[in-house]
């Protein structure tokens, strides 16, 4: 492998470029992890999935996932880089040429699995390079652009699929386009991609003005002595109860990406690409949001307040959202103006607790950046499987809607006529019923063609595959169709709730309410490291380019 490890401090244009590789690799994972979803319908027909199977998929992909995240805890020995370069080859690969592909659904299962089980190890990666590379003053715009990861990934699917996805082209083709692009990226990370020296990431660095300060220190550090119990000290309420809050108020983000296609298309009748375009609104606002708050948060050097505003706002928008799904009448627009809503108030929330959270892990110990990162990956897949396997057990009219829904539909068409005249004579065809066809006594078969006449019959007869269609499921399709947008409605206030519960744990993660305390905090800092570069100025009359060094910074 590549020797990927920096010795000093990169500079300003070499830490961006970094930064924008780890950027770029999280939307194409995503974008690989994604596309499934927004074309679920076609896979589930193409295997003759249950709708409960396809979600499964999804259930024991994350909980493959989510220990891979704990796998990933070690990247702070290992490194973080070749995780993530390596990955991407493994995810494009899979990607590109199996999973499009998979000669059956257990195939299918086992492969997209495999993809997350990737995808779970690079989740904790990719955040821990980002904070490596970002001092504490830049870390919520970082972790902005870093949070984009998803959105934008789930934005390209979105966008890509809506405008593509139809006509000759395939699910697998969809598949192919998100693979092809993780190779690409994969060769640009592979010759791009560089991290920090262990002792250089093991130190907290408030802003690049203590550049000169982490270099000098990283002479002296025992990096085996600082990852000696870790794990220990990442289990505090700060840090668990931290990451498990976030991963109850994500909820309604997992729904969107694993469900919004399926509750438009059977709660509203939306198409695919009709959901997915709707989808864009969300995405795009979301991303615009997670950018904007984090370069604001950094400016005010706070979090909290900008955690808090965006978790009442998501309430707000949520609830708005939960109302209409029982109101079938609700406009496109209007869905889509709620989606814009939600989408910029969870970035508000988002990049600043992805900030504080860091920072909450580095109150602890700053070389477990990526435990910390692991134990938050671990509670953030399991909850994501979760929720999935309770989807369909609280919403559990969609499985008939999404099995035979389409078939129902195409019959009630098709029979249309035939259905008329059955319901015009009801008890004259429950007695036809009765005997199997051919074993119609001659009497009765009399009886029914002088009452219905023979071109009627003949009608009827023709129609028997669909009425038996209608017979079989017909009812059932009726009675989820009419139950559906109020299961779908109780999965939303179980989103609703979870973002409710959110809020308390704001109060325990790192950082200043006021952004004048946070400043003092600041001016406290750099006092302190004047002291100390004056100190190693003393020491050691080679300390002079230091402090030049830090200067320039």
């Amino acid at each position: 492998m590549m020797a990927r490890r920096l010795d000093r401090y990169p500079e300003r244009g070499a830490r961006y470029w970094y930064l924008a590789i780890v950027v770029l690799a999280t939307i194409v994972l995503y974008y690989q992890l994604y596309v499934q979803y927004a074309v679920s319908t076609a896979v589930i027909a193409q295997y003759h999935m249950t709708f409960l199977y396809f979600v499964y998929v999804s259930v024991a992909a994350n909980a493959v996932g989510a220990f891979a995240s704990l796998v990933a805890g070690l990247a702070d020995r290992w490194g973080r880089a070749n995780i993530v370069v390596y990955g991407l080859l493994v995810v494009g690969l899979l990607t590109t040429f199996v999973l499009p592909v998979a000669p059956g659904k257990a195939a299918y299962l086992v492969t997209y699995s495999a993809i997350a089980l990737v995808e779970g190890m690079i989740l904790v990666a990719t955040p821990a390079l980002i904070r490596d590379f970002s001092p504490q003053l830049g870390r919520a715009s970082a972790m902005g652009y870093w949070t984009m990861g998803p959105v934008i990934g789930s934005l390209v699917v979105t966008a890509v699929t809506s405008r593509t996805y139809g006509g000759s082209t395939g699910w697998q083709d969809e598949i192919r386009f998100a693979g092809v692009s993780g190779l690409v990226l994969f060769v640009v990370a592979l010759f791009g991609l560089r991290e920090l020296a262990p002792r250089l990431r093991d130190q907290i660095m408030v802003s690049l003005r203590d550049r000169a300060l982490v270099e000098a220190r990283a002479k002296g550090i025992d990096t085996e002595a600082a990852l000696r119990g870790q794990w220990r000290q990442m289990l505090r309420l700060d840090v668990i109860g931290s990451a498990v809050a976030i991963s109850l108020y994500l909820l309604l983000y997992y729904a969107a990406v694993g469900n919004f296609v399926l509750y438009f298309a059977t709660t509203f009748g939306y198409s695919a690409q009709r959901a997915n375009a709707l989808l864009n609104w969300y995405w795009g606002a979301n991303a615009v949001s997670l950018v904007a708050t984090g370069l604001l948060s950094d400016r005010l050097r706070v979090r909290k307040p900008f955690m808090l505003l965006g978790g009442l706002g998501t309430i707000g928008c949520t609830l708005a959202f939960t109302l209409r799904a029982t109101e079938p009448h609700t406009g496109y627009y209007t869905f889509a103006l709620i989606a814009a809503g939600i989408g910029i108030t969870s970035g508000i929330t988002y990049s600043p607790w992805m900030a504080s959270f860091t920072e909450t892990v580095e109150r602890h110990n700053p070389a477990a950046t990526a435990t910390g990162l692991a134990i938050w990956g671990w509670i953030v897949r399991i909850t994501v499987a979760v929720s999935a396997a309770a989807v369909p057990l609280v919403v559990n009219t969609v499985t008939p809607l999404i099995e035979h829904g389409a078939e129902v539909k195409t019959a009630s068409v098709q029979a249309a006529p035939a259905l008329a005249i059955t319901r015009a004579h009801p008890k004259l065809f429950a007695e036809l019923d009765s005997y199997a066809p051919g074993k119609v006594p001659p009497a009765l078969a009399a009886r029914a063609r002088q009452e219905v006449g023979a071109d009627k019959l003949r009608t009827v007869r023709e129609a028997a595959p669909q009425l038996a269609v209608l017979k079989k499921y017909g009812a059932e399709v009726t009675r989820a169709s009419a139950d559906n947008p109020g299961r779908w409605q109780a999965w939303w206030w179980v989103c609703l709730g979870g973002q409710v519960l959110f809020l308390p744990f704001v109060f325990v993660m790192a950082g200043r309410w006021r952004p004048r305390d946070a400043k003092r905090d600041l001016l406290e800092h750099e006092e302190a490291v004047a002291r100390q570069v004056a100190e190693m100025r003393r020491a050691d009359g080679s300390a002079g380019l230091l402090v030049d060094e830090g200067r320039n910074a």
